[in-house]
């Protein structure tokens, strides 16, 4: 997905299904997914062991590019050749779900004795349910709680590692002394994340009032300013972030930035080990978002689940495969390969944080999925941002947009757009 090349890849790998129409077997249940090379691999296998013990239920894979997943299963469904599983993204599953396509599971919890939901994370189940039904069923959780840091960067400044008790001042402190220039321009910067998110939340503010039942944009409260404006300082006051129009004038991602030592500390999450593990040339680890000044801890998530199709022929088959593509051969697999985070307790507590592969703080994010926070749960929230917050977000990030004349514009647009509020409401 980070190049171009790994697109040739993955249809390579995959041997993707046609999109003409095809005529299903009884006995075969198709399901789409997302995701990496890695996660192509991880399925196959996953898909080749359950075929090989199952010859009554056959697992047909597609995998869909990321870009235009959502579009191409809603088309499928229109077009009358839906499959029959299809994984979702936490923030995907609210514009699927608006759309009234998911089976209802709990139909099938209630009959099956060696299923239960308090394996999970509470707080992705709750992301799934619907009053008293829920729609899918988690295989990760990804709080944007982790920050990568360069530990011999470190030692090298004689800057002391950060610890998961640390607020934003102990972030920009160390930043500041992570922050290398020579003749006046900047060839290591202290920090950098693409989740402003997270400062607003730790700093007490919100994207919305409610995000599980959202009325009002609340992006202008103070708190939330307060904590835009951290990360606007970050770039502009304190000179220890690069800008967005820095990041494209240097041609260079976050992620090959950090690799190269270019970066000392990258907000991001657990989702960018496989990449890491492949350095040789420093030792790195990770460590919880920063507390905000007033001691609050919270940050966006990702995560995502299984669900199945209404339109599905065989739904207790479906199940079947459901449990076993999001049981614990499944979740060790991503595990194990670093890319995520197990949404099944036991498995994230015990195989994910105590095995030996790196990051070593990995741990902390157990501790951490008690703080996340998802978007808005409106199926016109993405649409929203893309038109009104993204683009006035960059352009006050890059100091062409004072930050709270934009951001005033902005909520004002998402109010009208999503909820019908006028101007000051």
């Amino acid at each position: 997905m980070r190049k171009l090349l790994s697109v040739f890849f993955l249809i390579l790998i995959v041997g993707l299904t046609s999109c003409q129409k095809k005529e299903k077997r009884e006995n075969e249940i198709e399901v789409t997914f997302w995701g990496s090379i890695e996660e192509i691999k991880i399925m196959q296998k996953l898909a080749s062991e359950w075929n090989s013990q199952h010859k009554d239920i056959k697992i047909v894979l597609q995998h869909i590019p990321t870009g235009n997943y959502v579009q191409k299963i809603l088309t499928r469904i229109a077009g009358g050749d839906p499959p029959d599983i299809i994984f979702s993204e936490v923030n995907d599953f609210v514009m699927f779900n608006s759309k009234n396509i998911f089976l209802d599971l709990s139909q099938f919890i209630k009959k099956d004795k060696e299923f239960s939901l308090d394996k999970f994370f509470p707080q992705i189940i709750k992301r799934f349910k619907k009053g008293e039904s829920i729609y899918l069923i988690p295989r990760d959780i990804a709080p944007f709680a982790c920050v990568y840091y360069n530990k011999d960067l470190f030692r090298k400044k004689g800057v002391p590692f950060p610890t998961d008790d640390w607020k934003w001042k102990d972030l920009l402190e160390k930043a500041k002394k992570l922050t290398e220039t020579k003749d006046g321009k900047t060839v290591c910067y202290g920090f950098y994340t693409i989740f402003w998110e997270n400062f607003v939340y730790s700093s007490g503010g919100g994207i919305v009032d409610n995000p599980d039942n959202p009325k009002k944009c609340i992006l202008n409260s103070k708190k939330s300013l307060r904590g835009l404006q951290f990360y606007y300082d970050l770039i502009h006051k304190y000179h220890v972030m690069p800008s967005p129009e820095v990041m494209v004038g240097m041609q260079m991602g976050a992620l090959q930035m950090f690799m190269s030592g270019k970066l000392a500390m990258y907000g991001s999450g657990i989702w960018e080990v496989p990449l890491f593990r492949k350095i040789k040339t420093f030792s790195w680890d990770i460590v919880m978002f920063p507390k905000g000044p007033e001691g609050i801890r919270a940050f966006g998530s990702g995560g995502s689940g299984y669900g199945i199709l209404k339109t599905c022929k065989n739904p207790s088959y479906a199940w079947e495969v459901l449990k076993f593509l999001t049981g614990e051969k499944a979740q060790k697999l991503l595990a194990e390969s670093g890319l995520a985070q197990p949404s099944n307790i036991e498995i994230a507590r015990n195989f994910f944080a105590k095995s030996p592969l790196p990051p070593e703080n990995k741990k902390m994010l157990n501790e951490a999925v008690k703080y996340v926070v998802f978007e808005p749960d409106n199926p016109k929230w993405r649409e929203a941002k893309d038109k009104y917050l993204n683009q006035t977000l960059e352009l006050i990030f890059n100091g062409q947009l004072p930050l709270k004349r934009g951001i005033n514009e902005a909520v004002k647009k998402i109010n009208s757009f999503l909820f019908s509020l006028e101007p000051g409401s």
